[in-house]
């Protein structure tokens, strides 16, 4: 059976206050908490089919997200997995693996690594108030060999009208993982759409 493991996106903030200032000024939207989802993510085990095994785990406090907490959730699952795993991450997620793999030895080989709408560093990050943002812990420090030397093939996802994560991204993974592919869209925004056929047939592929 092939795996896939994906981790899903996150926020991130300088300091707790900074946190408690994000929840109390959060717009809740009753009726898309309670509609039920129809984000390609959610249905990655509906699509790939009964010979895929999809582990897609809640990481910690996604709505403040720790570096260090979701590194040692990730390395929990490693007695799980094997060889030809393939790995997505949306937005936070993907600059999660970026850190990760850039600074570790994975378990397994992996055979495919998507990286969807992920920001290369603090620069790539737009606020939705105009304040600064920061990945604080998720920064890496630029030098990504390590990932091209532990994945088959490196696939880089960008919209060029993400409201969140700036299309300039894309150049700068582009540069730090020159083996990768790129694919670029004009209407996906920050990938939260219903089908994803694009990335669906290269994970079918392999």
């Amino acid at each position: 059976m092939q795996q896939l493991f994906h981790v899903h996106g996150g926020e991130t903030f300088k300091n707790y206050e900074m946190y408690l200032k994000y929840l109390k000024n959060y717009p809740l939207d009753l009726q898309k908490i309670l509609a039920k989802s129809k984000d390609w993510t959610k249905h990655l085990q509906e699509d790939l089919g009964s010979d895929w095994q999809v582990i897609a785990p809640v990481m910690p406090n996604p709505r403040n997200a720790k570096y260090v907490e979701w590194k040692i959730w990730l390395e929990k699952f490693f007695p799980y997995l094997h060889d030809g795993i393939v790995l997505t991450g949306k937005s936070l997620g993907g600059t999660f693996w970026t850190k990760y793999l850039s600074e570790n030895k994975f378990p397994v080989k992996i055979s495919q690594l998507h990286l969807v709408a992920a920001p290369f560093d603090n620069h790539n990050c737009v606020s939705p108030k105009g304040e600064d943002y920061d990945l604080i812990d998720f920064n890496h420090s630029g030098d990504l060999s390590l990932i091209e030397k532990q994945v088959s093939e490196i696939y880089l996802h960008h919209s060029q009208d993400d409201p969140v994560v700036t299309f300039d991204s894309l150049s700068k993974f582009q540069k730090a993982l020159p083996s990768a592919k790129a694919f670029t869209y004009t209407d996906r925004g920050h990938f939260s759409i219903e089908q994803f056929p694009e990335i669906l047939n290269l994970i079918k592929k392999q």
